[in-house]
């Protein structure tokens, strides 16, 4: 499920982060680090990012000023709280802040990716591991989509920014979101890439379900 799908983690210690930057990567999330509440901050300022793993004890400032920050500028990245504060009061308070989940230290890297699944799906407006919208479904995990219950071939990169439009289905997704997605940080984009791919998916699926809004980007219509 985690390809095409953009994590920030914000965890200040190096050991933790460095082993949930390995399992993050390799579950298929493309994944930033910081290890400040200053560098998450500026993360989530100038990126896309489909889930947020915060950290509440920071070395500059506690965790929960950067979920305030995020909601007061009415931001809904899903925030899962990563800490070792256990207690009913600091649950309640980080929920109440405005955090989707709340994960305590220690904790089992299964359990987390399941965690990140379940809030990417309901963010996404899913509640099942397929994702149905009217006759089209689309299956994270096992890369799947099929339309009127037929199979779809799709190649990677077409499933790569069909993914990220039916994680915004019935919202727009730039062209700078989509070639976030598609090219590894660095990498210079293709000239005209995205809208081969997005010629190519209308082909496959119909014109009319991806709409372009000229000047802003495309739009999957929901179901």
């Amino acid at each position: 499920m985690g390809r095409g799908v953009r994590v920030l983690l914000v965890e200040d210690d190096a050991q933790l982060g460095k082993a949930l930057l390995r399992s993050l990567v390799q579950a298929g999330y493309e994944t930033r680090w910081a290890r400040t509440l200053a560098g998450g901050d500026l993360l989530l300022r100038t990126q896309a990012f489909e889930i947020l793993l915060l950290d509440l004890g920071l070395p500059d400032g506690s965790g929960l000023e950067l979920l305030r920050a995020l909601r007061r500028r009415q931001d809904r990245t899903p925030v899962l709280i990563l800490t070792a504060q256990d207690s009913v009061q600091d649950r309640v308070r980080g929920l109440d802040e405005g955090a989707d989940d709340y994960q305590v230290k220690p904790f089992a890297v299964p359990e987390l990716l399941s965690r990140i699944r379940a809030l990417v799906r309901r963010s996404a407006g899913f509640a099942a591991r397929r994702w149905v919208m009217g006759d089209l479904a689309l299956d994270p995990e096992a890369r799947t989509v099929t339309l009127r219950e037929a199979p779809v071939d799709l190649a990677p990169r077409e499933f790569q920014v069909l993914h990220l439009l039916s994680l915004n289905a019935g919202r727009v997704v730039t062209r700078a979101q989509l070639e976030e997605t598609l090219f590894a940080l660095g990498a210079e984009p293709e000239s005209n890439a995205i809208e081969v791919h997005i010629h190519h998916l209308r082909r496959k699926l119909g014109a009319e379900r991806i709409r372009t809004v000229r000047g802003l980007g495309y739009l999957l219509e929901g179901a």
